[in-house]
């Protein structure tokens, strides 16, 4: 029976990628280094810390990474606050809705800053509906290491992954759920690029697909 599902949050619940994007390339023009678009994209679902350990690395930087990563929050910071456009991803505020009123438990599993997670939240007044916040800033690796989804599972009220569901958009992030042996819908939508979906146990490209009961029917059915 489904208990619990764990959200990942950008590309999942709110579409912030454009704004990441504009960051990472700003700063990497201020750094003059050149991002090929392969690289960028397998950064998907890292931390930005994650993600700086290995710019750094590839690029020789002489700056640390705390300071990298500081300098590229507060560009991801202006833009987001002056961004008029920022949406939810259409159908999932009332997929969350409707979870939450059948006293499914919903948590947060994020490889998102807890400033930009905040942001999110405060903007959307998602917070009543989750009962706990796993943000991948607490952790030393990214996904695909499980460590986040671990932690999220442990936090459920009922703690057992069997009861569990994790929605991701990304490869990095179903490789998580994979090794932290919960079950993962993958979320596939227009904006997905060169993810791999094909350890996702169930796959749908639009949340106006399923509703609360159809997620719980999906999760039954294997």
């Amino acid at each position: 029976m489904l208990r619990t599902v764990i959200f990942d949050m950008d590309g999942v619940i709110v579409d912030t990628e454009p704004v990441h994007r504009y960051a990472y390339f700003q700063h990497f023009d201020e750094l003059g280094i050149e991002v090929p678009e392969e690289m960028y994209t397998s950064f998907t679902g890292f931390s930005t810390k994650n993600t700086y350990q290995k710019v750094k690395e590839h690029f020789q930087l002489e700056q640390e990474v705390p300071d990298l990563v500081l300098r590229k929050r507060a560009l991801f910071n202006e833009s987001f606050d002056t961004k008029p456009d920022l949406e939810l991803i259409e159908g999932v505020r009332d997929l969350i809705v409707q979870l939450h009123a059948q006293d499914i438990e919903l948590i947060l599993g994020s490889s998102a800053s807890k400033s930009t997670i905040h942001r999110v939240f405060n903007r959307f007044e998602l917070f009543p509906y989750f009962t706990h916040i796993v943000s991948g800033e607490d952790f030393p690796k990214s996904k695909p290491d499980p460590a986040i989804f671990n932690q999220a599972a442990s936090l459920a009220k009922i703690a057992t992954k069997e009861h569990c569901l994790v929605i991701e958009d990304s490869t990095n992030g179903i490789k998580a759920a994979n090794a932290a042996g919960i079950k993962v819908l993958g979320y596939k939508s227009q904006h997905s690029k060169q993810q791999d979906y094909s350890t996702a146990d169930f796959i749908i490209e639009s949340f106006l697909q399923v509703d609360s009961h159809g997620l719980a029917h999906l999760f039954q059915s294997k």
